[in-house]
C-alpha cells in the first residue's frame, strides 16, 4: 500500500512541495484496506510507512515531516499502529516498507549521504525510525528496504523481527524478481550463488538450479500503472484477465505476488479498485478454491486416481522444498 504526499502531487516521487496543511485524509480507514486485501485472497499487507520523500505515517521525534505536522486527527494519528490493529483483528499478516532513501534528510538510494558527518547523523535518525516501527507493531513478517540499505541495522532486525523476511540489503532473505510486471521467469529457481545473495540486490537473473544460497522471489506489481494514486490513470486499472495472467506467471511459477493498492487523498482505496480486487479474488477462488482430488508421495511416479471420468482444466504440482528444489524435469500424463 503506497500512500504519501506523492498522492496529493499526481506523481511517483515526493517533491516536498505540498504544504502539510493540505494533507488531511479524513476518511482513512485501515480496516477498509484489510477488507480489500481479504477480498483478493491476499495473505499479507506491506505498508509503505515511509517512502523516499521521507514522510512518516507514524509520530516520530526524528523529523517534522510526519503525521504530527498534518491537520488530520490533530497530528496525533499513527497509521502504522492503526493498520497493525486492523490486521490483528482479521488475522491478516503485516509487513513494513521503510525507505532508507530520504529526500527530506538528504539521503540517496540505500540511505547514502554526501558527507561522513551527514551519514552519521542520518544513520542515527534511520535506526530510531526503524526501531519504533519494528518494536511497537506486533509481529511483522516482512521488512522492505527498497534500493538496499547501507546503514547497519542487522542488530535491530535480529532483536525485533528475527523471523521476518527481509527484502534487499545485507540481511536479505528474499529477492526482487527484476521487473514491476508481476512476472517471474520460467523456471524460477529459488537458489542462487552465495556471492550474489550477499549483494543484497540480487534478482531472478542470478537464479541457478544448483545455487548454494536460498532466496525466493517476490514479484511486485500494480493494480494501476503507478505506485501512487493520481487523477489521470483510473483507466489503467487492470482487468481480471490481466491480473489472472500475472498470477499464473508469478504464483504459478513459485514466486510471491505483491500487488499494490493506492489509497486516494481521502485515505480510502478507490471503489473501482476495491471492486476489481474482489472480482480478482473471486476468480482465484473459482479456479483454485476447491480441488477435484489431491495426492502426494515420492519416487519416480506419483499417481492420482480421480475415481471416475472427470473434466479437469488445471493441474497444480508442488515440490516439498524442505531440502531444496531437486526436481529438474517432470511429465504429467493422463
Amino acid at each position: 500500500i503506497h500512500f504519501a504526499p506523492n498522492t496529493w502531487q499526481d506523481q511517483e516521487y515526493d517533491n516536498l512541495a505540498t504544504p502539510l496543511a493540505k494533507i488531511n485524509p479524513a476518511q482513512l480507514d485501515t480496516a477498509q484496506w484489510v477488507r480489500v486485501a481479504e477480498a483478493m485472497s491476499a495473505k499479507y499487507i506491506i505498508f509503505v510507512a515511509k517512502h523516499v520523500g521521507g514522510f512518516c505515517w507514524w509520530p516520530t521525534e526524528t523529523t517534522d515531516y510526519s503525521v504530527k505536522s498534518i491537520p488530520w486527527r490533530s497530528g496525533k494519528a499513527d497509521v502504522m499502529a492503526m493498520l497493525a490493529e486492523s490486521c490483528r483483528r482479521r488475522g491478516m499478516k503485516l509487513g513494513v516498507y521503510i525507505s532508507p532513501a530520504d529526500r527530506k534528510h538528504g539521503a540517496d538510494v540505500g540511505g547514502r549521504c554526501k558527507t561522513p558527518a551527514e551519514q552519521t547523523r542520518y544513520n542515527a535518525i534511520y535506526r530510531k525510525q526503524l526501531t519504533v516501527l519494528l518494536s511497537r507493531n506486533g509481529e511483522l513478517i516482512e521488512v522492505w528496504f527498497d534500493g538496499s540499505c547501507i546503514i547497519d541495522v542487522g542488530d535491530l532486525l535480529k532483536k525485533y523481527v528475527p523471523k521476518a523476511m527481509i527484502f534487499q540489503g545485507p540481511q536479505a532473505t528474499i529477492r526482487w524478481v527484476g521487473n514491476e510486471d508481476g512476472v517471474a521467469p520460467y523456471p524460477a529457481w529459488n537458489s542462487l550463488p552465495l556471492a550474489a545473495a550477499k549483494s543484497g540486490v540480487a534478482t531472478a537473473a542470478e537464479s541457478r538450479p544448483d545455487g548454494d544460497a536460498w532466496m525466493p522471489l517476490e514479484c511486485d506489481a500494480r493494480f494501476r500503472n503507478t505506485w501512487f494514486w493520481n487523477t489521470k490513470n483510473a483507466n489503467t486499472l487492470k482487468s481480471v484477465d490481466q491480473l489472472m495472467d500475472m498470477y499464473y506467471k508469478s504464483v504459478g511459477r513459485g514466486a510471491g505476488l505483491l500487488l499494490n493498492h493506492t489509497p486516494d487523498p481521502t485515505g480510502l482505496i478507490p471503489e473501482a479498485d476495491a471492486k476489481m480486487a474482489a472480482e480478482f479474488g473471486s476468480e482465484l477462488q473459482r479456479r483454485f478454491g476447491k480441488s477435484i482430488a489431491e495426492t502426494s508421495g515420492q519416487g519416480e511416479t506419483i499417481e492420482l486416481d480421480l475415481g471416475k471420468a472427470r473434466t479437469i482444466d488445471h493441474v497444480i504440482t508442488m515440490e516439498d522444498i524442505r531440502q531444496g528444489e531437486r526436481v529438474r524435469v517432470y511429465t504429467i500424463e493422463a
